[in-house]
């Protein structure tokens, strides 16, 4: 059955343009923008948008829906973590399918499927940690790229559970080299980083604040430069996830104003907590724990300034949820056993416009680093993450107006706190259309699980 959705005198902002357009949507995608009044569309729903910005959906190309870590995982379903993303204006998701050691990428592929078939709101994709690399996994790598998982995470870090060699990390960007493939890489030397840990538990130094501590900087920069070469050892591009610390960021921009195919992301805990989080009394700091770590505030200003310039081109979340009773406590009296993980998915996209609000960034590049740039990196580009005739009416109705106090009283992430609580913000979600079909109704949720549709990714389209 056909359905026409027109979505009347609102502002429409993309990566390029800002423009006062009306949006015809037709059958789930948007058939055409056209200047207001010029034409008199009928439709079976028509949303006033005056005083609102249109935008596209956000694509936030790093969650762990589910993902089991440190004898517990996390604490969203793919059913409520695709729910709290829309509510915070995110329509695609792009989560990560786990390898374990001595089973094939195939069967992890097939267990993330089943987790998530059926049970989103929004519509998803996969990225493939690779944890065992083999000549079969090498062989596995090409056959996932033709079924649209086109980007593979490699870890430096967790010795044990998730890490890679420099081998193994050399033989999988050989393999990508040749496939077209992406490398997505968390970039932290964990062999120097247990040494630390082992330290600083011997000293009785057992609190979260350790975590930040023992993860250092310099052991960030050290993987992420270690990373870059052998990409260019390899001839393979590279991205390098969750970016937080002015020296991992210096060596990005040295590698690319070399030339080279090297990308990188960050997140918004980066940008607006920070190390004191961690050091926060009573455990409660363990709210904060995640790798890489909240950083010193000095850190921010680097991270900033590489957004406007473009030597970081995407701000995912890395939402990896778990609660703070029940799950952060385990790690009560060893900061090694904590959980590592914040919650995010639903917070930013506000948390980007008060940058914008802020004059950290403008409005262009707020939807460029949060949909569009997302979208060409994981090939979902011009479907997801622009709003232009032929595009998923992936469409969000954002009052730049409207004031919120976030808070784990009001989110609708599945876990018990905020890592943003009673921070204020301007800017807040009105509406969301998912391939046309409302998500979010002024403010209320009219969504459904099984809506959201696996969505096939071609490979990294700033390389094409």
């Amino acid at each position: 059955m056909s359905s026409r959705t027109v979505i009347r005198h609102g502002l429409v902002i993309t990566a390029s343009d800002e423009i006062h357009a009306d949006v015809l949507v037709e059958d789930g995608r948007i058939a055409a923008l056209a200047t207001p009044h010029s034409q008199s569309w009928t439709a079976d729903r028509v949303i006033d948008a005056t005083g609102k910005y249109v935008i596209p959906g956000g694509v936030d190309a790093h969650t762990h829906m589910e993902l089991p870590f440190g004898g517990t995982h996390a604490s969203d379903t793919f059913e409520t973590g695709t729910r709290a993303a829309a509510w915070g204006g995110t329509t695609t998701i792009v989560d990560f399918a786990v390898q374990n050691v001595g089973h094939t990428l195939r069967e992890g592929l097939d267990a993330w499927h089943a987790k998530a078939e059926g049970n989103c709101a929004i519509d998803y994709a996969f990225h493939m940690i690779v944890s065992d690399v083999n000549d079969e996994t090498l062989k596995e790598m090409d056959l996932l790229i033709e079924e649209g998982v086109t980007s593979f995470k490699q870890f430096m870090a967790y010795p044990g559970v998730f890490y890679s060699d420099d081998g193994q990390i050399l033989r999988a960007m050989q393999r990508s080299a040749g496939n077209g493939g992406l490398i997505m890489m968390h970039a932290e030397n964990g062999i120097a980083i247990d040494v630390l840990v082992q330290q600083a538990l011997a000293r009785g130094e057992t609190g979260p604040r350790y975590h930040g501590e023992v993860r250092k900087a310099l052991l960030e920069a050290e993987a992420t430069h270690r990373a870059i070469r052998l990409a260019q050892v390899a001839g393979a591009p590279l991205y390098v996830v969750h970016v937080s610390a002015t020296e991992a960021v210096a060596e990005l921009a040295r590698a690319r104003d070399e030339g080279l195919d090297v990308f990188g992301e960050t997140c918004p805990q980066y940008l607006f907590l920070s190390a004191d989080n961690l050091a926060e009394p009573d455990f409660e700091g363990a709210k904060y724990v995640c790798s890489t770590p909240l950083r010193p505030r000095e850190h921010q200003a680097a991270l900033w300034r590489a957004l406007r310039t473009n030597d970081l081109q995407v701000v995912s979340t890395d939402h990896c949820p778990f609660c703070f009773t029940g799950q952060k406590d385990l790690g009560r009296g060893d900061f090694s056993k904590i959980p590592n993980g914040l919650p995010g998915v639903e917070n930013r996209m506000d948390l980007l416009h008060q940058a914008v609000v802020e004059g950290r960034i403008s409005r262009r590049r707020w939807i460029e680093i949060a949909c569009a740039a997302p979208a060409r990196m994981f090939g979902l580009y011009p479907k997801k993450g622009t709003i232009a005739p032929g595009a998923d009416a992936d469409i969000v109705i954002y009052d730049p107006h409207a004031e919120q106090v976030m808070s784990a009283a009001t989110h609708h992430m599945n876990v018990d706190y905020s890592a943003y609580e009673g921070k204020r913000v301007t800017g807040r979600v009105e509406t969301v259309l998912s391939r046309g079909e409302p998500v979010i109704v002024r403010r209320e949720y009219t969504g459904r699980a099984g809506h959201g549709v696996f969505t096939p990714r071609s490979t990294c389209q700033y390389l094409n």
